[in-house]
């Protein structure tokens, strides 16, 4: 790769269940096709403060009010926070609260989160957009959460990379491209 260490910017989304929000921003943006994502990691965020360093069980419990989330290494010199913005709603169903198909819970919840604030600016400006021009036509509004990223605990190592390690593994039938 051509990129540098400070060329790094890093991007969070949840939306849905992580294994499928992961794989389909590596099926669209491959490392080794240098389209801007360097590497992904799955794991939790946006918990509650006294609840750190969550298991998976802990967190389908819903007790701990963490989002199951991909974190996004990118060059933002090949691809733009922007267009991975727009690529996360084009590839959930952001207009439902704490479900993606049939999974329901707080951990599925479409939550972006920022870490600076040109990030939630940016953020909240593809959100409206996304909004006006394909939500708003279908009389559906977005409930994406925009928060600031706070702790972030990478997953159980066997949820990294899981739907490329297990191609018939179960994927949230949101998961798409919508459009």
């Amino acid at each position: 790769m051509t990129s540098n260490a400070s060329a790094v910017d890093i991007a969070i989304f949840a939306s849905g269940c992580f294994w499928g929000t992961e794989h389909i921003f590596l099926k669209h943006y491959p490392p080794a096709q240098n389209k801007g994502i360097l590497k992904t990691a799955v794991g939790y965020t946006g918990g509650k403060e006294d609840s750190t360093n969550p298991s998976y069980k802990d967190v389908c419990s819903g007790k701990t009010s963490h989002a199951e989330a991909v974190r996004i290494e990118f060059d933002p010199g090949v691809v733009t926070y922007d267009e991975l913005v727009e690529f996360f709603y084009r590839t959930h169903d952001p207009t439902t609260v704490n479900r993606q198909g049939g999974d329901v819970g707080t951990q599925y919840r479409s939550s972006i989160f920022t870490s600076s604030p040109e990030q939630d600016e940016i953020a909240k400006r593809v959100t409206q957009e996304v909004q006006e021009k394909h939500f708003t036509p279908k009389g559906k509004t977005i409930v994406t959460d925009i928060l600031g990223a706070g702790p972030w605990w990478d997953a159980e190592e066997y949820h990294q990379l899981y739907l490329f390690k297990n191609p018939d593994g179960y994927q949230c039938p949101t998961h798409r491209l919508n459009w």
